[in-house]
């Protein structure tokens, strides 16, 4: 966590809370002094403003705007994550718990505190919560959609659970639901194509891995743009599946490390240095350059090293 010293909340404006009397956090892609603020505030802020709109019967998509508040920083626009994301979803819970099952405002909270507690690595405690969610939206009849993304949330915890029979099946089966629900151009069939394409990677399937980032990454670049976090995602995921797969040829590697080249300054510039997907891109980087300097100097030790650097 940056240093607060100095700093005040964007929002009261005031270092230390006057009610709750706890400090600043910044989880976000905030840099500088901008984007500092309390978790009691963020979360204030995101239930007034979601109350106003309801008290001025705001259409679904300005609705949605404000919703947004829950779990994206109102300045940089970018999801807050770590304890921040975790303290945001008890939260928003507590506020719509005792709002009527059907209505999507408490499913909406549930599955806010479900991503909540998996972006603080409470895997178990996430999945309780998301085997509910996507056993009440089964039963109230929930919109496909909205189903196949509760299975999405459940393959990546299986996967952090080691279930990873289960995770490799529901990702296929959420990647081709999306597909022919809402096409290739949508953020939601991206994810899960890169959410499917990252567990074949990692269970060795690395030609159907790249295949897959071949057909989906210029899809995300005119969907998404260059710069949004999933299109970033999807090219290093690419750049890691030509690394990685034992029948890489030197040019694969030299793709790969020309691909990290790039991706590493532009992610630290978008997301800030301290962000989770900066410091492994960063990290991939470095590790990148190390298989390539092995590779052409046939030094297994120096590659061995990388790798173990990677993982540790």
């Amino acid at each position: 966590m940056e240093d607060t010293k100095g700093q005040t909340c964007y929002i009261c404006t005031q270092a230390l809370h006057w009610k709750t009397k706890e400090g600043l956090v910044r989880m976000c892609a905030c840099r500088g002094t901008a984007g500092f603020a309390h978790v009691s505030c963020l979360a204030e802020q995101a239930k007034i403003l979601f109350a106003e709109g309801e008290e001025n019967n705001l259409d679904w998509k300005m609705m949605n705007e404000r919703w947004k508040r829950w779990h994206t920083c109102g300045l940089c626009e970018q999801r807050h994550h770590g304890v921040v994301g975790c303290a945001l979803g008890w939260a928003c819970w507590k506020t719509y718990l005792g709002r009527p099952e059907r209505e999507w405002v408490r499913m909406s909270a549930m599955r806010k505190l479900g991503n909540g507690l998996s972006a603080a690595e409470r895997h178990a405690d996430a999945l309780s919560v998301k085997e509910a969610e996507l056993s009440m939206a089964r039963r109230f009849g929930e919109s496909e959609s909205n189903i196949l993304v509760t299975q999405c949330n459940l393959a990546s915890l299986y996967e952090k659970l080691g279930r990873n029979e289960d995770t490799l099946q529901m990702r296929r089966d959420v990647y081709s639901g999306l597909l022919k629900l809402n096409g290739e151009e949508s953020i939601e069939t991206l994810g899960a194509a890169f959410n499917y394409a990252a567990n074949l990677k990692d269970i060795n399937h690395f030609q159907e891995a790249k295949e897959l980032m071949r057909k989906m990454i210029p899809v995300a670049r005119r969907f998404l743009g260059d710069c949004h976090e999933l299109t970033l995602r999807m090219r290093a995921l690419y750049a890691r599946a030509l690394l990685e797969d034992t029948c890489a040829t030197l040019g694969d590697i030299r793709e790969a490390v020309a691909m990290f080249e790039d991706l590493a300054p532009t992610t630290r510039r978008v997301l800030g240095g301290t962000h989770p997907v900066a410091m492994t891109m960063e990290a991939s980087l470095q590790y990148a350059q190390t298989v390539l300097a092995a590779r052409e100097g046939d030094d297994v030790s120096a590659l061995c090293d990388a790798v173990d650097a990677l993982n540790t």
